[in-house]
């Protein structure tokens, strides 16, 4: 199972536990092998290159299959070079910001921004990041401006920086600030999902701290090269789903902030869709800001 991230992040940890999970009905075990690199493209090219045997597969998220897309030229195709299994997991974004924030509450950050233009900050992964992405819609729906302070060495730097009040907020993953929710070392003004996080319930929904409908999710779907017999999708998927409905396996995945996708995800179909979906929302929202990466 190619993981087009390093170790230890969500979506390798993702990984690892579905990996685990379809062990027993698959019968035998599944390596990790972890080909980070390149924003996720590196790894992404790999498993395009790979043969469609069904013994290699591919763990990747809103950011590697939709994304990357849009701010990459890339050497494979989204859409032709790969066949969908299944919607493993999903991660939704928390709005945070500086222990120190004067604002209180989602309408207070917007309104101190408004009266604030292009004096807040927000710290990202570089130009054409998750981050970078999430925020230039954030500025979109909510009529604001800040600058975009990249960090080249990742979302651990900006967080410290966040703490440390060096800048001014954040969108990120759930799984990378639930403990600093918890400590009180943040702010938490909003989730990006229709449901509050059970990890951090006292963290509003988007739709109930008054930005209705800015849900975003760095979901998580497992992939194959293109032209794998349909059998094997198919017992691959099988073993999916039976994973997904372990009660352990559930478990380990709600402790890292992560929620389960609905059974119709779950399938070829689903993530086909799912995919397809996000590509026709993100693609013209990137071109129009003229994202490009690093």
């Amino acid at each position: 199972m190619i993981v087009p991230y390093g170790a230890g992040g969500p979506t390798d940890t993702v990984a690892r536990i579905i990996a685990e999970g379809m062990r027993k009905p698959l019968g035998q075990p599944i390596i990790i092998e972890n080909v980070a690199g390149g924003s996720a493209t590196i790894g992404v090219g790999r498993l395009a290159r790979a043969s469609g045997d069904g013994y290699t597969v591919g763990v990747g998220n809103w950011a590697s299959h939709v994304l990357n897309g849009a701010v990459f030229a890339l050497s494979y195709d989204l859409l032709q070079d790969f066949a969908p299994v299944a919607q493993i997991a999903s991660d939704p974004q928390v709005i945070i910001a500086r222990p120190d924030m004067p604002a209180n509450s989602l309408s207070e950050l917007i309104a101190w921004l408004r009266a604030n233009p292009d004096k807040g900050t927000q710290g990202t992964g570089g130009a054409g990041s998750t981050s970078h992405v999430v925020g230039t819609l954030f500025q979109r729906e909510t009529s604001t401006r800040f600058q975009f302070v990249p960090y080249r060495l990742g979302v651990g730097a900006a967080m410290t920086d966040l703490m440390a009040g060096q800048i001014d907020m954040m969108f990120s993953v759930a799984a990378n600030c639930v403990p600093q929710l918890r400590a009180g070392t943040i702010k938490g003004y909003a989730v990006t999902a229709n449901n509050r996080l059970p990890v951090a319930p006292e963290v509003p929904t988007v739709d109930e701290a008054g930005l209705p409908g800015f849900y975003v999710s760095n979901w998580h779907g497992v992939w194959v090269p293109k032209g794998t017999p349909a059998n094997v999708v198919a017992s691959l998927d099988a073993a999916i789903v039976e994973a997904l409905a372990d009660a352990t396996v559930q478990r380990r995945l709600a402790d890292l902030a992560q929620e389960l996708p609905p059974r119709a995800a779950q399938t070829p179909e689903g993530l086909g869709a799912l995919q397809r979906a996000e590509i026709e929302k993100w693609w013209p929202i990137v071109k129009a800001a003229n994202i490009k990466a690093d």
